[in-house]
């Protein structure tokens, strides 16, 4: 069975324990594969500002290394709402790092979770006037630092 198979196989049947009746539609995207939930309970699927839906990638992928330690990472989205939310998530982080630049103050984000601060780093990965720091520690929410290169992290 591929990765792919066996996260669908994961998330239907953590669905169902759920009592939530869905579709998952399996898609590739730029960042991997994706696990698409299609249901008339999305609102539920969700949760509010899509903590429960990443509540449930989390758990899809740690099930899934269980089985297949090498898997790669699957995305788990629901109608959409993850795409729209790190368009508009990517489109923010420029803003700030074009803030950054013009004013040389770093910028504290608020506290994320390890799959948008991975996010963060890779949007900003190619600028070479601007610097990403989290903190270190098991935290699972933490605050990403945007700063000038070469400038101290959260001055």
């Amino acid at each position: 069975m591929t990765t792919v198979e066996t996260a669908t196989k994961i998330l239907d049947t953590m669905l169902g324990h759920l009592g939530i009746a869905a579709t998952v539609e399996a898609q590739d995207t730029s960042d991997g594969p994706c696990l698409q939930i299609h249901s008339n309970d999305s609102k539920v699927i969700i949760g509010r500002d899509g903590d429960r839906l990443d509540d449930i990638q989390y758990l899809v992928n740690r099930i899934l290394r269980r089985a297949q330690p090498k898997a790669e990472r699957i995305k788990v989205d629901c109608e959409h709402f993850r795409t729209i939310r790190e368009d508009k998530m990517a489109a923010e982080i420029r803003e700030i790092a074009d803030r950054v630049k013009s004013t040389g103050k770093p910028h504290q984000l608020r506290p994320l979770n390890a799959y948008y601060r991975r996010m963060v780093h890779n949007i900003l990965v190619g600028d070479a006037d601007i610097e990403t720091h989290s903190p270190e520690g098991d935290d699972r929410l933490k605050r990403i630092t945007i700063s000038p290169k070469n400038a101290p992290a959260g001055s």
